[in-house]
């Protein structure tokens, strides 16, 4: 692998005897994990359904394991929002938080959506989740991660830093930096990494990270938490950039420091740091995010809900200006920026009728819906191609955890549409077929 010149003499200099050791982890292939949706399923249960072999698990992650596979994103299990791919470093850094039910808790720089969704498992749905990404192709990324993995108490926002300071100061228990950085602990898994890095690239980063985290500074209420994290090695950007934020805040403590090398750990790299601030003040109140109501709309949600599921969902309902219907998380704040997501997405209305959203699907799980058909794994793969499937091809492996048993398959209406009792999105039983409503975006060209 041929590494930069400027960055393998930092490194020689830094590392000194452990240098060779170093060096030699680039002659290895990169380290990979997957981390077991905690809001689906157990990592017992991930563990007995997981469609490759999973090595060891990682220690600093719950439901996380070592995987040798190359392509772990193509599997029905992962379409099902069973785990999440992610490299066994990064998992390191929200652990840190130990957010709890309830919180507060904001990822400022949040796509792809591997922190997310792991602050998302601690919080088992309850407080209010921000997911922030200013940059809008990757936030739709990250708002999709959200919805695969049927997160419920989550906003997804592309907004500044900055913005999100001014308009929610001291609002949060807990907040998540993982900061842009020169991302040196890619170039193994990255090769275009190599080509995209220069000492110029650092400067900027470290930069741009000191402004970022002079904003979550303010985001973070008295008595909370702050961890900053990169995927890089450069002190300056991580050390450094560490001990001139509690230079320029001294009202933040450093708890704990962490720097995962990849010849000393089984992963790619990563830095991570755990602050406090310090002080007894209570958090900010917060604007109420704006409620729009559509009244045919609600009815018409209503009508479905009362149909599709056994207990229909509870809480506040609004429309977003482009008509899409949510289900707001308790206390969620009004929010700068543009709102992707703002809990779970019901669908919207026509004016004629309501069409469910995808998302409603993969925040439900099977016992909650009246319809829940169940495929073999060839009829599901078809499934995520788009493909309708005939009535007579789905007798005998229906089912419903709601009330109509096994009726689940003569009834016509929306469904559920699962594999493993897990769901895939959302079909309509008509006319001896099962219609296929899973989003063409999401349709899979090719499964392992």
């Amino acid at each position: 692998m041929d590494l930069p010149k400027p960055f393998l003499t930092r490194m020689e200099g830094e590392l000194k005897e452990k240098f060779p050791a170093f060096l030699r982890c680039y002659e290895e292939p990169p380290v990979r994990g997957v981390r077991a949706n905690l809001l689906k399923c157990t990592a017992e249960e991930f563990a007995r359904l997981a469609p490759f072999p999973l090595g060891e698990t990682v220690p600093w992650a719950e439901g996380s394991f070592y995987i040798g596979e190359e392509r772990p994103g193509a599997y029905l299990e992962h379409f099902a929002g069973l785990y999440y791919c992610q490299e066994p470093s990064a998992m390191c850094a929200a652990p840190l938080l130990q957010v709890q039910p309830k919180e507060r808790v904001l990822d400022l720089c949040a796509a792809p959506g591997g922190k997310t969704t792991q602050l998302a498992a601690a919080m088992a749905g309850e407080g209010v989740l921000i997911a922030n990404e200013y940059v809008s192709g990757r936030a739709k990324i990250l708002s999709q991660n959200v919805e695969r993995m049927g997160v419920r108490n989550c906003a997804v926002v592309s907004a500044s830093a900055e913005e999100l300071a001014e308009a929610l100061p001291a609002f949060f228990d807990k907040v998540l930096v993982d900061a842009p950085c020169s991302g040196e602990g890619m170039f193994r898994k990255d090769p275009e990494a190599i080509g995209e890095w220069s000492e110029e690239t650092v400067a900027r980063c470290i930069a741009r990270q000191r402004d970022i985290l002079d904003a979550a500074a303010r985001l973070v209420r008295a008595g909370g938490q702050l961890v900053y994290s990169t995927c890089t090695f450069a002190r300056g950007e991580d050390e450094g950039q560490a001990e001139d934020f509690l230079a320029r805040h001294p009202e933040f403590a450093l708890l704990e420091q962490h720097r995962l090398m990849p010849h000393e750990v089984k992963g790619e790299g990563h830095f991570a740091a755990l602050f406090e601030k310090r002080g007894e003040d209570e958090p900010r109140k917060a604007r109420p995010f704006p409620v729009r109501r559509d009244r045919a709309a609600e009815k018409a949600w209503r009508e479905f809900a009362a149909d599709f599921f056994v207990s229909p969902p509870e809480g506040t309902v609004t429309a977003l200006p482009d008509g899409r219907l949510f289900l707001l998380p308790e206390g969620l704040p009004a929010l700068p920026g543009r709102v992707l997501r703002a809990g779970v997405e019901l669908g919207e209305y026509n004016g004629k009728r309501f069409m469910p959203a995808h998302a409603l699907a993969m925040s439900a799980t099977r016992e909650e819906v009246r319809r829940f058909v169940a495929l073999e794994r060839e009829d599901a793969e078809r499934y995520l191609h788009g493909e309708a499937l005939a009535g007579e091809r789905l007798d005998g492996f229906g089912g419903s955890g709601g009330s109509d048993g096994g009726a689940a398959l003569t009834k016509e209406g929306w469904c559920m549409v699962g594999y493993n009792g897990y769901p895939l999105g959302l079909g309509k039983l008509a006319g001896g077929q099962l219609k296929n409503h899973l989003p063409k975006a999401l349709r899979a060209a090719k499964l392992s």
